[in-house]
């Protein structure tokens, strides 16, 4: 225990200890002699055995505010050695600071079971040399008595009998703490706001209104069977604490040991860059003296050559010899090559050059990247956090995942991406903000897809309806990276219904064009619209084009996605009866029937009866904007005005043939738009009208989303 009873600034025990504002405890002479090798201005600190929190009896508690000072007052800054940070001490530094009476009594109980038969305190009454060892201390009186003293002294009913005796003592301390701004006033109350100890005055204060206040016995209890609950809890668990100190020490050992290892293998990586440096100098070394020989063989050559045409050289001294002939013929026969050899001299001597460069300007190095390289050599980093591209994540039938690893990190050689579904109810949104739902689950509870290659994925076998959070991680040499942040996805409300474009009911061709794959529809008006709008001065007839699905339901739920291009005019989204919109588009006309008024929003029907479910049940988008017709609830609502909401996105429906309803989401954070009823008695296709130009994409199955995009990528 004689640790936790150090003062860290000293290493000694602590004396007359305070308490900063971390809660951490110093010696009130070591704190003051820390400000005053910071620059403030030496502490007022009252002598012993008064402390920071006692002050003299005779000022009434009425009048203990400070006089005011023109100059604004100094805010101290004391750095705690404990917690390691600079705590704000206040305007009068020290003097705020409430004395640890409770450690002042431990440390003196300690320091009693040490000293016995040691270091004795000496009664201060008895008469010289007869003076006995003091038993009991009186904190009243100050002072330390034998047993007979203490007795003669505070006699049997008198006042006196009452002081309160304490353990021999050289060092008295007051008996109760007091506030530190209004003096004698005992702190009587604890604000568990703020978290200090307040007198009935302090109490009385604007600056603790609305706050908590517990009278100083409530929160001693309260403070007190915490700790002691939390103090019993460690002493039962005491194997499973001595299990985490063997494990601790067993991961030392496992450091030390690894530790080692790492600095074997750095030693081995070091040399075999000194090998491959040295192998490289000598094949370096070779080239270099072959080419130092090939060079000096030719100068050489060209030196003996030049060396011969000295006076005393043999060519000189021959040709001499050969024109003391005098035989012509002779002469001519032998003199014609040394005519040669001269000719050659004198052309050579007259342009002179060496026959080869003797510089090896060609053979220099340039090191300059290689040094780089060398001297950021480093360990290797795992991967950083990756990070998730939220424009490309989504959830449809399946979940698709991808990320991508930040520009200055790590090479990472593959992923390891962890899922679970969120417990606590749908209370989350798209982006990775927590809303609703306070649902926790345990680490054992992420389902993970170790070693995936490349920075996407699909997870499959969901469940409906649901929330899931995931989050991403590299993996390298060096071991696995930081957790990307977790991102929440939410599942469609039914399983998804897949299905094409039809146009089996009379499709303007030159109108309307079909995509690859029947997945995406354009709507443009036509040359006969032109001409139409040419004839007309005030306005023209509108045209509508339908398109429906090749699928039709007749029982379960179902959902689908698309996305509706927000430039266009008027596009019609829902579902409809197979027989009626089959009936509705042969009519005469593109806009014989009433239900297709663009300005309407809703054509369902639902005006026409209350009874019977309509046949159809569409919702109105035009220029990035959806008419949300009468309440956001569908329920009928004849006076309220429909509303309008921005176009997300991707528009999701989910169609509930058993309770005959259709509900709109936007497909991103699946956020009820508007929900209406729909005749589900016959079978039921989803249905897209066009009026004026447009365009819409159906949301493919990711599978078949994943495929378009590898061939994509393999052709690029």
């Amino acid at each position: 225990m004689e640790h936790e009873l150090r003062c860290p600034l000293c290493e000694e025990m602590v004396k007359q200890p305070i308490v900063l504002p971390c809660l951490h405890s110093v010696c009130v002479l070591c704190a003051a002699d820390v400000l005053v090798q910071r620059g403030y201005p030496p502490p007022e600190l009252p002598p012993e055995p008064n402390t920071p929190t006692s002050s003299p009896r005779t000022r009434s508690p009425r009048h203990a505010r400070r006089p005011r000072k023109d100059t604004p007052p100094l805010l101290m800054s004391f750095p705690c050695p404990t917690c390691k940070k600079d705590v704000e001490l206040g305007e009068r530094g020290l003097a705020d600071c409430l004395r640890n009476l409770t450690l002042e009594r431990i440390v003196e109980r300690y320091r009693h079971s040490l000293s016995v038969g040691t270091l004795a305190v000496m009664c201060q009454f008895c008469k010289a040399p007869q003076a006995m060892e003091a038993s009991k201390g009186c904190a009243d009186c100050r002072a330390n008595f034998c047993n007979e003293c203490f007795k003669l002294y505070h006699p049997w009913g008198t006042p006196r009998a009452q002081h309160e005796h304490i353990l021999p003592t050289h060092n008295f301390r007051p008996k109760v703490l007091v506030c530190v701004e209004h003096e004698q006033e005992r702190l009587q109350f604890y604000c568990c706001m703020c978290q200090r100890l307040l007198c009935s005055l302090c109490k009385l204060r604007r600056v603790h209104s609305g706050h908590k206040v517990l009278p100083i016995a409530q929160a001693f209890q309260s403070l007190k069977e915490k700790i002691t609950k939390e103090i019993n809890f460690i002493l039962a668990n005491q194997e499973l604490v001595q299990a985490q100190i063997n494990h601790l020490e067993d991961a030392i050992t496992q450091m030390e040991l690894n530790s080692s290892l790492a600095q074997e293998q750095l030693s081995a990586s070091v040399s075999q860059l000194r090998c491959v440096l040295a192998e490289r100098q000598a094949c370096l070394t070779l080239v270099l003296e072959n080419a130092r020989l090939r060079r000096a063989d030719a100068l050489n050559s060209q030196l003996d050559e030049k060396c011969s045409l000295q006076d005393n050289a043999g060519l000189v001294t021959y040709t001499h010899e050969l024109l003391k002939e005098v035989d012509q013929p002779c002469f001519v026969q032998a003199a014609r090559i040394t005519h040669y050899r001269l000719v050659k001299a004198i052309q050579h001597l007259q342009n002179f050059s060496l026959s080869i460069d003797p510089t090896f300007r060609h053979f220099q190095m340039d090191v300059s990247r290689d040094l780089k390289h060398l001297s950021s050599i480093e360990f290797i980093q795992a991967p950083s956090a990756p990070v998730i591209d939220t424009q490309k994540t989504l959830a449809y039938d399946q979940l698709y995942l991808c990320w991508r690893l930040p520009q200055d990190s790590a090479h990472a050689w593959h992923y390891s991406v962890e899922y679970h579904r969120k417990v606590g109810g749908v209370g989350s949104v798209w982006g990775g903000v927590v809303t609703e739902g306070n649902g926790t689950n345990g680490q054992n509870n992420w389902q993970r897809m170790n070693e995936v290659h490349g920075t996407s994925t699909v997870i499959d076998k969901l469940e409906m309806d649901s929330v899931y959070v995931l989050r991403v991680r590299g993996c390298n040499k060096a071991g696995f990276g930081e957790y990307s942040e977790e991102v929440y996805l939410h599942t469609p409300p039914a399983p998804v219904l897949s299905f094409c474009l039809d146009s089996r009911w009379g499709l303007h061709s030159d109108r309307v064009a079909l995509g690859k794959g029947l997945t995406y529809a354009r709507s443009v008006p036509g040359l006969a619209l032109l001409q139409a709008a040419d004839r007309m001065l005030t306005s023209c007839h509108l045209t509508a084009d339908l398109l429906v699905s090749d699928v039709s339901v007749t029982q379960g739920r179902h959902y689908w996605a698309c996305s509706v291009e927000p430039g266009s005019y008027l596009v019609k989204v829902g579902v409809g009866q197979e027989s009626k919109l089959q009936d509705w588009f042969h009519l005469s006309g593109d806009m014989a029937s009433p239900r297709c008024d663009p300005d309407s929003g809703h054509d369902s029907g639902a005006e026409d009866t209350q009874d019977c479910p309509p046949a159809f049940c569409f919702l109105t988008i035009g220029m990035g904007k959806i008419l949300l017709p009468r309440s956001a609830t569908g329920s009928a609502k004849p006076c309220s005005p429909p509303l309008t909401a921005p176009l997300p996105p991707r528009l999701g429906v989910c169609l509930d043939c058993e309770k005959g309803r259709v509900t709109f989401y936007d497909a991103h954070s699946l956020r009820v738009l508007w929900e209406g009823p729909v005749d589900c008695s016959n079978p039921i296709c989803a249905a897209f009208c066009f009026i004026g130009g447009g365009a819409l994409q159906l949301q493919e199955l990711i599978v078949n989303l994943l495929s378009f995009v590898y061939k994509l990528t393999k052709f690029l």
